[in-house]
Formats: C-alpha cells, sequence, structure tokens
C-alpha cells in the first residue's frame, strides 16, 4: 500500500511539473520573446521589463537639391535637428555633403547636455559644455609643425614648377593626385 501511495504521489508531481512547464512555454511573455528552457528566473524578469520611448515630433524636408533638414523629439527629452547640403569642392567633383545640428538630452546624473556639430570637407566638429577642451600647443611643438607644414609646401611647389617645364613629368604628377585622391598611394615624384 506503501508502495503504491509513494507512486500516485511521484506521478501527481511528475504532472504537476509536466503542467507548469507547458503553460510556462505556451504562453509568450509581455513582449513575445521566446523564453530559454532553463527556468532562470532573474533572466526573464530583464527580458520583460522594457521602456517604450514615443516619437513626440519628427519632421523631414528634402527638395531636389539634395538639401534637407530633419527634426524630432523623444518622449524622454531627446531633441535633434539637422540641415545639409551638398557643397561645390575643388577636389572632389561630386561636391561635398554639410551637416549642420545640434541635439540634446539629459544625462544619467540629470544634467542637460547640448551638442552643436558641423561635418564637412573639414571633418566632424562637436562643440557642448561638456566636451573636454585639449590644452594649448607648446610653443616648440607649433614651430617644428610650422616647419613640417612649410617643408611640404616648397616641396608641392618644386613639383609643381617642374611640372610646368616637364609634360611627361606633369602627367605623373596628375596621376598622383588622382590616386591620392582615390586613396592609393603612388610614392614620391620629386627624385624621378
Amino acid at each position: 500500500m506503501k508502495v503504491l501511495i509513494l507512486i500516485s504521489l511521484l506521478a501527481l508531481s511528475c504532472h504537476a511539473q509536466h503542467q507548469h512547464q507547458h503553460q510556462h512555454h505556451s504562453h509568450p511573455n509581455v513582449n513575445n520573446i521566446p523564453r530559454d528552457d532553463k527556468p532562470d528566473h532573474r533572466h526573464e524578469d530583464l527580458r520583460e521589463t522594457s521602456t517604450w520611448i514615443p516619437i513626440l515630433k519628427y519632421n523631414k524636408e528634402q527638395s531636389e537639391d539634395g538639401s534637407y533638414k530633419t527634426e524630432y523629439e523623444t518622449g524622454n527629452n531627446i531633441v535633434h535637428e539637422e540641415t545639409g547640403f551638398l557643397k561645390d569642392f575643388d577636389t572632389n567633383p561630386n561636391g561635398v555633403l554639410v551637416q549642420h545640428g545640434q541635439y540634446s538630452y539629459q544625462s544619467p546624473e540629470g544634467t542637460l547636455v547640448n551638442v552643436q556639430y558641423t561635418a564637412d570637407e573639414n571633418g566632424f566638429r562637436a562643440t557642448g559644455d561638456h566636451i573636454p577642451t585639449p590644452p594649448a600647443i607648446p610653443e616648440e611643438i607649433q614651430k617644428g609643425l610650422d616647419q613640417i607644414y612649410a617643408g611640404i609646401k616648397l616641396q608641392q611647389e618644386r613639383l609643381e614648377q617642374r611640372a610646368k617645364s616637364d609634360p611627361a613629368f606633369a602627367k605623373k604628377l596628375e596621376e598622383r593626385r588622382v590616386a591620392n585622391q582615390n586613396g592609393q598611394y603612388i610614392g614620391l615624384l620629386e627624385n624621378q
């Protein structure tokens, strides 16, 4: 009799566990994310917590000339505005995309962070109170940089002067310019 009761209890326990697993896997969670086979309740709690952030404002205007203006604002106080246009540029036949914009958000510490930026042929530049300012370049280093720049400029002037009197060299110089523009490196031409 004791064996029969033990078997009955074991069968009921197995049936209850099977029912729990069946219910656990047959109903999706709040985000319809499949759950793992392993019952790790801490993991499940992390998956089911998500905050939906509404988009409060979104506008985008696109012109036929490639210029645009866009702006959006989210429910968690992110605000972004940007304008862009194509600018003619001597070394790039397709022009350069110039972008000006600003965005703001609230930091985890509660501070409102504002950033203004420009992106153009000179790269990306951002300003904001939270962005560290680099220290001034020491005078000796600046003098060295000025000497390097002067040497590069002098070399370029010599190459251009030689190209005026040597058509074959002028052709090589133009090939080098095009290759450099395309991200390739031919090497020095001055000794050729």
